[in-house]
């Protein structure tokens, strides 16, 4: 995390020795350990905590896609029911023009459909 190495460890303890004494430092040593242990569980304490809010937003989000999703779903299911019953009521708009019957020329003799079909028939 700070990139202390052990060479920086012994010269802050031989500091710490000279400074405090050996009456003292056991006591220093015993409260730094504390005061950095209150600091670690608050810190993980603060970290889970926008974690935890951070995957609630999430799931916010999520629950209201899916709300909108629904809601479109809905209005599209709106959508065809009502426009079904319109398209069998107007046949118009869908049917095409009407069919011609075939003149008598055209349907008493039937064309042939290749050239090799040019014997005559008896």
């Amino acid at each position: 995390m700070f990139d202390i190495g052990f060479t920086e460890l012994l010269l802050v303890g031989i500091v710490a020795l000279l400074v405090l004494g050996p009456d003292r430092l056991p006591g220093a040593v015993r409260t730094a350990g504390l005061w950095i242990g209150r600091i670690k569980r608050s810190f993980s304490a603060i970290k889970a905590e926008v974690e935890r809010e951070i995957g609630a937003d999430e799931i916010r989000r999520q629950l209201h896609n899916e709300q909108i999703l629904d809601l479109e779903r809905e209005m599209n299911a709106m959508k065809q029911t009502l426009t079904a019953p319109l398209s069998t009521l107007n046949p118009s708009s869908t049917a095409a023009a009407p069919a011609t019957e075939p003149t008598p020329a055209t349907a008493a003799e039937p064309t042939p459909s290749s050239s090799q079909d040019k014997t005559p028939q008896p």
